[in-house]
């Protein structure tokens, strides 16, 4: 496991610049990349690329890690970030959308995080990217976003990105919260998530909430995200013209109520 020096720049949109070490490599997300020095050696790897750089691994083994990535809704491919130089040099990796950039220490979390399947950025190289599944069948045809999580296993450091605030809730043995199934950004795998119905026929058609909450019960933590992207996505739909036209923002007078008006002088 590579340990990587890092430091973590902006406040909206954010990205973190990792500095390498010779010989040293982290792993990005596809698209992620911000920019990189002259002498890191950008490599695409069918997979996660968790054993590139240690001695390879079967065709088998990359076959199963890319198919993970495929069932997370992720690329097949990763691209790994070598510092073939002789001397220190940086690369970076942007956030997609507003938000903040998490750097997770697995070594302090017990070697393992389960996050939504969005939410990987970049990682020092040989972190593991897997798929986990929620245990329970209700979680399976009503968890939504919550159903299929991913994976960070090793004892590295890993970077995932949340949008809007983020909120880390440490839970006492027992001690329960219901949350949004998209707010939630990660947790320890000792944290116990279930699917549980928001009990009111009214509260779930009229209430804009759904008819399902996750249900976390300690002990461990859970990190929770203001603002995730599939809302964000919604808001940004439902206020965008429907016609393929254009509306101006702010005015009274519609683009095309004003164009006939002018049009009328």
């Amino acid at each position: 496991m590579d340990a990587i020096d890092y430091e973590i720049k902006g406040s909206e949109m954010q990205f973190v610049e990792i500095e390498l070490d010779p010989g040293e490599a982290a792993i990005g997300e596809a698209g992620s990349l911000m920019f990189m020095e002259a002498g890191i050696d950008m490599d695409t790897v069918f997979g996660d690329g968790a054993k590139q750089g240690a001695g390879g691994s079967g065709f088998m083994s990359k076959l199963l890690g890319a198919g993970k990535r495929l069932i997370t809704g992720e690329s097949l491919f990763t691209t790994v970030y070598t510092n073939h130089a002789s001397a220190k040099q940086r690369v970076a990796f942007a956030a997609p959308y507003p938000g903040k950039i998490l750097p997770m220490d697995l070594r302090q979390l017990g070697g393992m995080l389960i996050c939504q399947k969005d939410a990987f950025l970049c990682a020092a190289r040989g972190v593991s990217l897997g798929i986990h599944f929620q245990q329970k069948l209700s979680v399976g045809f009503f968890g939504g976003e919550g159903f299929i999580m991913q994976k960070l296993e090793g004892d590295g450091l890993a970077f995932v990105h949340a949008g809007g605030s983020i909120v880390r809730r440490e839970l006492r043995h027992g001690e329960t919260l219901l949350i949004d199934t998209g707010c939630i950004v990660a947790l320890t795998p000792n944290v116990d998530f279930e699917i549980q119905y928001v009990g009111k026929i009214k509260t779930a058609l009229f209430g804009g909430e759904g008819l399902f909450f996750a249900k976390v019960t300690g002990p461990g933590t859970v990190w929770m995200q203001s603002l995730p992207f599939s809302r964000l996505a919604s808001r940004i739909f439902a206020a965008a013209p429907q016609n393929g036209g254009s509306q101006e923002e702010g005015s009274v007078l519609g683009g095309g109520m004003l164009g006939s008006l002018l049009g009328n002088r």
